[in-house]
Formats: structure tokens, C-alpha cells, sequence
């Protein structure tokens, strides 16, 4: 059985509503394209009185160039702080005075946008987002404000948290060789003090653009109605030039790339190891999710029982998927407990990589670790943010919101042998970037 009978959905298609006599039913997709180049995608879920419009971006850290790091983020700031009809601030300020909630995000591929409203609150939401789209206040006070509170943030959370550092920039500056990933989203320090307010006001002319957008409606709607109300706002948006598109490959790596890192916040030693894997969508990409859950979901997951409960040689461990739309990272970390060596740590995890080479894992464990993604899955999608999160990652990276319906079906079909060809294939040391975190001394 297909996992969509789950809701009682029997059939499920990809509808362009000016072909459609009648108005979409309960979790239909329905996509259209405006003239401007901006893809809409809507899904009607009236299982609670609300609605969340997402607006994706096709613009992330990948797209800064050299010298030029941080933009993307620093502009997720800007993008707060007023247009031609909101003062700054007041966007927050509105959706949270009509009871909503709001925030926007970056990473590698892309940079979002939200809101999630009560249902009559739609029209407040979409005007929102397209007065920002369009007339965006990209002044000298806004630009000077957001970089001195984005180096702020920088300090906050990388350069004086303990293991900040690793997982903010080092990693990836040691797993990969191309600009495009290689850097760190927040930016260098440097960087962010060279920025100019006209090097800020190219890159929105470059990349906030509809024709470089997706946005998502999904909730309590009337969708024909959703589509008029977005025709109004966001059709007479002009588009702008396509993006230059960038290079995201990445050359095999050959050899183990290894180094240490003395951390002054840090408490303890860690261990960090991240493997180069398949992109966002690749086959063996869904396969190694399913490995994150082997190894490290919950207690009864394989890593956790052995260095946690059996060993107890570490503190606390994570691990899992960094899925990009480019070539992607699997990452470890384990905290060393006193006692014990960084060294005894990758000697277990290597053993339980091993274990997965080795040994075709027993069907009963396999189907346990299915239902534990199952079960996360649909739990999540009773957001009806998350669901328009999906729709955007879907449509931005495989132009496909269908994939919606299908994708966890993916997850399913894999095979006790497909894991073990992923982990044998994957899963070696000339494939892996370690990095050794040991406390600094202290003087």
C-alpha cells in the first residue's frame, strides 16, 4: 500500500488550475508559473484553520564569490528591514500581532522566507512578502545596522561557542575543494567588513527576483482565490536577468584528509569525520538517510549503544545527513569523555562502519528503522509549514512538486542490500575528512 492511502488520498496529480473546471480538493498539488517567471504551488489542507506561505529563493552561500562570503545571509537580515510600505520591524510586528508566526533561513542552495497565519490572514501574509520582493529598503542605516549584527552573530555562535568553529566553516573547508561549498554561510569577519552597500544592492538585483522564486501556499484556503490574491500582488513584479548558474562539482577524493584543532571553549575532546556522498535526490542519497538511522537515531541505534551505553567512552554523539542540492556530506561527531581517547572513539565507529560493510543487516532491524523514518515523516507533515517547505524544496530543486506524494516511498523499496553496497562504497577512509578537536591549553 502507498503510503498517500495513509490520508485517504487515492489519487494524487499535478493540477495548472486554468486547465481545471472545478476547484482543487483536499491535498491536491496545483502549480502555476506567472509571467515573471515566479512558480506558485498550493495545496488546500483544512485540517486546521491556517496557512503558511513560503517563499523560496534560489540564492545560498554557493552563490558568493570569493572575497564576497556571507552575502546571502547578511541578506536574509536585510530583507527585515522595511520596504516601500512596511516600516522596518513591522513585519514581524504584523504577523505577530494578528496571532502568526514568522522567520526566514539560509543555507548552501537557497534562502526562505515564512509565515504561518490564521487562515483569514493570507492576503496580510502575500503583501507582505511582495512588497519585500519588490521594493525592498536597501539603504546605508539598514545595510551598516544588519552587518554589525551579523558579525555579532558570527561571535555568538561560531567564534566563542565550543566547537563553533568545526561545524560552522572547518569541516566543510576540509571535506571540500570547490568555492561553491567550501566556505561558511555566516562569512568571514574580513569579508563582511569589505561588503559595500553597492556590492548589497547588485546581489538583490541579482537573485530577489520572481523568476529566481518559488512560493508555497498551503492550509485552510480557497485555492482559486489564493492564485487571484497572489496574481494581484506578485504579477506585476518585473523579473530580472537569470542568475549565473554555478558550478557545484566536485573531484573524487582520493586520500584521507585529517587535522586537529585546539578549541578554547571546548570542554572535552571530540571527535568530527564527515564522508562524501551523493547529492539531494541521487538513489544511494536516500539509502545513507537510512544509515543515519542505523546509527544514530535513539537510543537503540548502533553507535549510541556501543560508545554511549556499552563503552561509555562518549559523552553525547550526532550524526546524520547534510543533504545539499550539490554533493553532500555525512557527519559524525562524538564528544570524548573524560578517560578516554579521541582515538578509541574512531576505533568503535569504525568497527560499527564495518559492521554495516560486512554484514547485510537483518531484515527486522531494517524494517524497524523504516517505520522510526515513517513515523518522523508523517509526524512532520502535520505542519502545514513543513509541507510548504517541502513543496519548495521540491519544485526548486527537481522542478516537481509531485514528489511530495512519492518520495517516502523511496525510503521504503530499500533493501538490506542496498545498505550494504552504500556503506561499502561510501563509507571509506580515502573518502573521509577527520578533524581532531582538543582543548586548548590554557596559559
Amino acid at each position: 500500500m502507498k503510503w498517500q492511502t495513509i490520508f485517504g488520498v487515492w489519487f494524487m496529480s499535478l493540477l495548472v488550475l486554468s486547465h481545471c473546471s472545478k476547484e482543487p480538493g483536499e491535498g491536491e498539488i496545483v502549480q502555476q508559473t506567472l509571467d515573471n517567471g515566479l512558480k506558485v504551488v498550493l495545496m488546500r489542507d483544512t485540517s486546521v484553520p491556517i496557512v503558511a506561505v513560503d517563499v523560496w529563493y534560489k540564492v545560498g552561500s554557493r552563490d558568493e564569490e570569493p572575497g564576497k562570503s556571507g552575502f546571502a545571509h547578511l541578506f536574509e537580515h536585510m530583507m527585515f528591514q522595511g520596504s516601500e510600505n512596511v516600516g522596518k520591524a513591522e513585519h514581524m510586528k504584523w504577523i505577530s500581532d494578528v496571532g502568526g508566526w514568522m522567520n526566514g533561513s539560509t543555507n548552501k542552495d537557497r534562502t526562505n522566507y515564512f509565515e504561518v497565519v490564521p487562515a483569514n490572514q493570507l492576503r496580510l501574509a502575500l503583501w507582505l512578502e511582495a512588497d519585500r520582493m519588490r521594493s525592498l529598503n536597501v539603504t546605508r542605516e539598514n545595510f551598516e545596522n544588519q552587518r554589525a549584527t551579523v558579525k555579532e552573530e558570527r561571535r555568538l555562535r561560531v567564534d566563542n561557542r565550543p566547537y563553533g568553529p568545526v561545524f560552522a566553516e572547518l569541516i566543510d573547508s576540509l571535506a571540500y575543494e570547490n568555492w561553491a561549498y567550501k566556505h561558511s554561510i555566516i562569512g568571514s569577519m574580513s569579508d563582511l567588513d569589505r561588503a559595500t552597500l553597492e556590492d548589497v544592492r547588485k546581489f538583490h538585483q541579482l537573485y530577489y527576483k520572481p523568476n529566481n522564486a518559488v512560493l508555497a501556499i498551503v492550509g485552510d484556503i480557497k485555492v482559486r482565490e489564493a492564485l487571484e490574491i497572489v496574481e494581484e500582488y506578485f504579477a506585476g513584479i518585473p523579473a530580472g536577468e537569470a542568475p549565473p548558474p554555478v558550478d557545484l562539482t566536485e573531484p573524487p577524493q582520493t586520500r584521507e584528509k585529517r587535522m586537529k584543532w585546539e578549541d578554547k571553549f571546548a570542554p572535552m575532546p571530540a571527535y568530527v569525520c564527515a564522508y562524501h556522498i551523493p547529492p539531494k535526490g541521487d538513489p544511494d542519497h536516500y539509502t545513507v538517510e537510512i544509515i543515519e538511522k542505523i546509527l544514530f537515531d535513539g537510543e537503540s541505534s548502533r553507535v549510541y549503544r556501543r560508545l554511549v551505553e556499552q563503552e561509555q567512552s562518549a559523552l553525547h554523539i550526532f550524526g546524520g545527513v547534510d543533504s545539499r542540492q550539490g554533493p553532500s556530506l555525512f557527519l559524525f561527531f562524538a564528544q570524548v569523555k573524560p578517560g578516554h581517547t579521541i582515538q578509541e572513539v574512531e576505533q568503535t565507529f569504525e568497527e560499527e562502519i564495518a559492521r554495516l560493510q560486512q554484514e547485510p543487516i537483518d531484515v527486522r532491524e531494517l524494517q524497524k528503522v523504516k517505520n522510526q523514518f515513517k513515523a518522523d515523516f508523517l509526524t512532520k507533515l502535520e505542519r502545514v509549514y513543513y509541507k510548504a517547505d517541502l513543496l519548495c524544496m521540491y519544485s526548486m530543486y527537481f522542478d516537481d512538486p509531485t514528489l511530495f506524494y512519492r518520495e517516502l516511498d523511496r525510503y521504503m523499496e530499500i533493501t538490506p542490500q542496498d545498505v550494504q553496497a552504500a556503506a561499502q562504497k561510501y563509507f571509506q577512509k580515502t573518502n573521509r575528512s577527520v578533524i581532531e578537536v582538543y582543548p586548548a591549553k590554557r596559559p
